[in-house]
């Protein structure tokens, strides 16, 4: 496996997650979809989905990053594969293959989200972007806090969110980020909403971060 460092970060980045692409990404020889398009057309995959999963190799393809806090880490680098689905419900694609033997796939979704796909459908964050972000904040926070606190189960519902505010540029579904005065906290439902397990929520709390810990240099 050839790997390269990454000179073309994709742009609709923060400064905080292309700094962490340029620092910390590799890039790794995959396939091209172009490949596979026939044999996909053959069993009757929408010339628009081969399109989607071309446009996401082209912008994202062979993109490896450190491993993500849940989810074993994560898809191990973006390489689509896999179509499924159908015309009235919308189609998915694996979005690179899992680090470890986890019960479920990393799809991209009918509308570009980034999620898990197992019993259920279940979206992580609304853009493959999103993921990114989340990868950047934890790598981030993780270094800048005094003190990560892990939640689980019910305790999270404990937590007392009212006085933080959404980090937006994740753009959450399942998985949220929340900002306040001196801590970020990360709450991860992905698995719990998927196998329908609400204790299998997760949640890490990230304190006594200062304003740069907090934002890492993205303006509010």
């Amino acid at each position: 496996m050839n790997l390269d460092l990454v000179n073309d970060v994709p742009d609709g980045l923060t400064r905080r997650a292309r700094s962490f692409v340029s620092a910390h990404g590799v890039k790794v020889d995959v396939r091209s979809v172009a490949e596979h398009r026939q044999w996909w057309l053959d069993r009757q995959v929408p010339t628009a989905v081969i399109d989607r999963m071309a446009c996401f190799q082209q912008r994202w393809g062979g993109l490896l990053l450190p491993p993500a806090p849940q989810y074993d880490g994560g898809p191990k680098y973006f390489d689509p594969d896999s179509p499924e689905g159908s015309l009235p419900e919308g189609w998915w694609f694996e979005a690179g293959t899992q680090r470890t033997a986890v019960p479920y796939s990393f799809m991209i979704g009918p509308q570009g989200e980034f999620g898990i796909h197992a019993e259920r459908w279940t979206p992580l964050h609304a853009t493959v972007e999103g993921w990114v972000e989340s990868l950047a904040l934890a790598h981030h926070a993780s270094g800048w806090a005094k003190q990560i606190t892990k939640v689980i189960g019910d305790e999270v519902d404990r937590i007392a969110l009212d006085a933080y505010e959404p980090v937006r540029e994740v753009r959450g579904l399942a998985d949220t980020w929340w900002r306040g005065t001196d801590s970020l906290v990360a709450v991860y439902s992905g698995e719990a909403e998927c196998f329908g397990f609400p204790k299998g929520r997760t949640a890490l709390i990230y304190s006594g971060l200062d304003k740069w810990g907090l934002r890492g240099g993205v303006e509010p």
